[in-house]
C-alpha cells in the first residue's frame, strides 16, 4: 500500500476502491507492523492531544513565553458566543481552535505537529469545528486524520513542510492542504475531489513568507493558522461542488517547494524580513526578551 506521489495514491485508491484514509491506515499497518487496533489506538491518542489544545485555553487565559499572543482564541469564542460571528458557526470555530492550539504550543504545551508546531492549530481546527457542527463520531475524524496524515507524507517526501526551508506557505500552506483533503473525505468526496481540495489550498497561499517576530513562534503565526483553516474549508467546499483545479496535486507540490526555495532568507524563518523587520515588531521583539 506504499505510494510516492498523489498519482500513485489515486491509482491505489481505484485499483482498491479504498478511500485515502484507509490506504493510508493499512500503510501504516504494514510499514510499522502492527494491528489495526494499536494503529487506531495512536490516532486516538493524537486526536486527544488535539482536542485538549484546542480547548484548553477557551477556559484559563495561557500566556505565550514570548508575551506576543495569549487571549485571542477565548475573545473569538465569546464574539461567536454573543451571536455577533461573521463567519457562521464552523468557520468561527475553526478559527477559535486554530489560535488556540498556537496558544498552547507558544506556551510549551503539548500539541500535535501537523505537520509543525507552527502550523498546529489548522488541522485540528477545521476537524473539531467539523465535528462539533456535523455531529461525527471520533472514528470519522480519525479517518479524516488519516487522509490528513496520507497528504501531510507526500508534501514532507516531495516537498518540504519546513518555514526555514520554504516559508510559511510549506507549514500553514501544508497544513491548510491536510485538513482541506480531510474535509472532502469527511463530507463523502471522492479522493480525486481531495486531492483537488489540497492542490487548491496550496495555490492560494502559493509565497506566504515565514517572518516570526523576535524569532518567536507566536505572530503572525497565530493568525495564519486561522488563514489556513479558513482557506481549507473554502477548498474542501469547492472541491465537493465539483470545481476543478487546471494543476495537478503532484505538480503543484513541486510548484510550493519551488517558490519557497526562491524566497530570500530574510523571509524563510530568520526573523529578519517581513513582518519581523517592521520598526514596531522590533520593538515588541526587544521588549520580549527583557520579560
Amino acid at each position: 500500500m506504499d505510494f510516492r506521489n498523489g498519482k500513485e495514491l489515486l491509482e491505489l485508491c481505484g485499483q482498491t476502491s479504498l478511500s485515502i484514509s484507509q490506504i493510508m491506515k493499512q500503510r501504516e499497518m504494514e510499514l510499522q507492523e502492527i494491528t489495526e487496533q494499536e494503529t487506531d489506538r495512536k490516532m486516538a491518542k493524537s486526536l486527544d492531544i488535539m482536542r485538549v489544545s484546542a480547548k484548553e485555553p477557551l477556559g484559563n487565559e495561557i500566556s505565550s513565553i514570548g508575551g506576543l499572543i495569549g487571549g485571542e482564541a477565548k475573545k473569538l469564542d465569546k464574539l461567536r458566543a454573543e451571536g455577533k460571528s461573521l463567519c457562521g458557526a464552523t468557520m468561527s470555530k475553526a478559527m477559535t481552535y486554530s489560535m488556540a492550539v498556537l496558544e498552547v504550543n507558544a506556551s510549551m504545551g503539548v500539541i500535535v505537529a501537523a505537520p509543525t508546531a507552527g502550523s498546529s492549530g489548522v488541522l485540528p481546527g477545521v476537524l473539531l469545528a467539523l465535528q462539533e457542527e456535523l455531529g461525527l463520531s471520533d472514528e470519522k475524524v480519525m479517518d479524516a486524520l488519516y487522509t490528513a496524515g496520507a497528504v501531510g507524507y507526500l508534501l514532507m517526501r516531495n516537498a518540504s513542510v519546513a518555514g526555514a526551508q520554504a516559508g510559511c506557505q510549506a507549514e500553514v500552506g501544508s497544513a491548510s492542504a491536510m485538513a482541506a483533503a480531510a474535509a472532502v473525505e469527511i463530507m463523502g468526496g471522492t479522493p480525486e475531489q481531495a486531492l483537488s481540495a489540497a492542490t487548491g489550498a496550496l495555490s492560494n497561499l502559493l509565497g506566504l513568507v515565514c517572518d516570526p517576530i523576535g524569532g518567536l513562534v507566536e505572530n503572525p503565526c497565530q493568525n495564519r493558522n486561522s488563514i489556513g483553516a479558513a482557506n481549507a474549508l473554502l477548498n474542501a467546499e469547492q472541491a465537493l461542488a465539483g470545481i476543478e483545479q487546471l494543476i495537478p496535486f503532484d505538480e503543484m507540490v513541486q510548484v510550493m517547494y519551488r517558490v519557497g526555495r526562491s524566497l530570500p532568507f530574510e523571509l524563510r524563518e530568520s526573523a529578519l524580513g517581513g513582518c519581523a523587520a517592521a520598526p514596531t515588531a522590533c520593538g515588541m521583539s526587544c521588549m520580549s526578551e527583557k520579560r
